[in-house]
């Protein structure tokens, strides 16, 4: 009855499942009384899609993208190609497509800074066992050179000289286990550290194309050595390094949970009540990842949502 003032909705189109809560986060933060945000999944010609072409490609060619209707995707390699490529220049160029800045939303979900929040919410024991920004800081820059590499051979269309996959394979830490970081960190040094005199022997006239590219990655596009991780696959990232460390930490947390009920129990009957009690509530590692807010701290979140207050919105701070 009172159409003129209802909020106006719009409709934000995401990857897949798992994109939705992330961008919700961020979106309902623009809330008010004259606009609410919906974010689903692409739905063209009747049938529901997944992935980036979808969010971005179809509906843009249809001319769909507008006021009321925006696409918000993973950046992948395609922010740091800068153009380079028909799907970054859509990515870079379209205002009313947001990107994450860093790769995708799994690579914010391991934002080193709220993962031990994530050991909290999955063991509720908020003992400090493991310096996750340290890891992070530290692995971030063992691979940053070799990484500058692989997105010189992706701006140059060489990737099947050196794809996301073979980087991927090379920085490959296994199962790490905190007592054995040292070691896993070592290893992975030698690693990279092989690879890249490999392309420094090879490839010699193309040291000065990388050294620049280094700094235009740091200069322009604002690339932290210390957090490379934000800008490698976020898939593997997330399964094959931080999803086993962080389980490892939370391990150790139950356990030691568990040790400390048993020796403050009055007795074995408490014990069993108490143990019974604490199992009940330890929640799943992996599931908490997903749910883990604390990129919202990161520099890259601040400027989706500056994208977003500014670019779109027209909303100056």
């Amino acid at each position: 009855m009172r159409g003129k003032k209802r909020r106006k909705r719009i409709v934000a189109y995401v990857e897949s499942y798992d994109d939705i809560l992330f961008w919700r986060n961020i979106l309902c933060q623009f809330e008010n009384d004259q606009r609410y945000f919906e974010v689903m999944l692409p739905n063209i010609g009747n049938r529901l899609e997944r992935g980036k072409k979808s969010a971005i490609t179809a509906l843009a060619a249809n001319h769909q993208l507008g006021e009321y209707m925006i696409a918000c995707v993973d950046a992948d390699y395609d922010y740091l190609m800068q153009g380079c490529s028909a799907t970054s220049k859509a990515v870079l160029e379209n205002p009313y497509v947001f990107h994450t800045y860093c790769y995708s939303i799994e690579n914010l979900q391991c934002y080193a800074q709220g993962l031990h929040n994530v050991c909290v919410m999955a063991t509720l024991n908020d003992h400090v066992r493991f310096d996750f920004v340290s890891f992070m800081q530290t692995y971030s820059r063992i691979i940053y050179p070799l990484f500058v590499w692989n997105i010189w051979h992706y701006r140059h269309e060489r990737y099947d000289k050196f794809s996301i996959i073979d980087l991927c394979n090379i920085i490959e830490t296994g199962k790490i286990k905190a007592a054995m970081v040292q070691e896993t960190l070592e290893h992975l040094q030698g690693k990279v550290r092989r690879k890249i005199e490999f392309f420094e022997h090879h490839l010699p006239n193309k040291k000065v194309e990388v050294s620049e590219l280094d700094k235009e990655l740091r200069e322009k596009l604002g690339v932290k050595p210390e957090e490379t991780y934000l800008y490698i696959q976020g898939h593997h990232l997330f399964e094959h390094t931080v999803a086993p460390l962080v389980q490892n930490v939370c391990y150790a947390l139950v356990r030691e949970r568990e040790e400390d009920i048993r020796r403050s129990a009055a007795h074995s009957t408490q014990a069993r009540n108490e143990l019974s009690c604490y199992s009940n509530s330890i929640q799943d590692i992996t599931q908490m990842l997903k749910k883990n807010t604390g990129y919202l701290m990161a520099a890259q979140t601040r400027r989706i949502m500056d994208d977003i207050a500014e670019r779109y919105l027209k909303e100056k701070k």
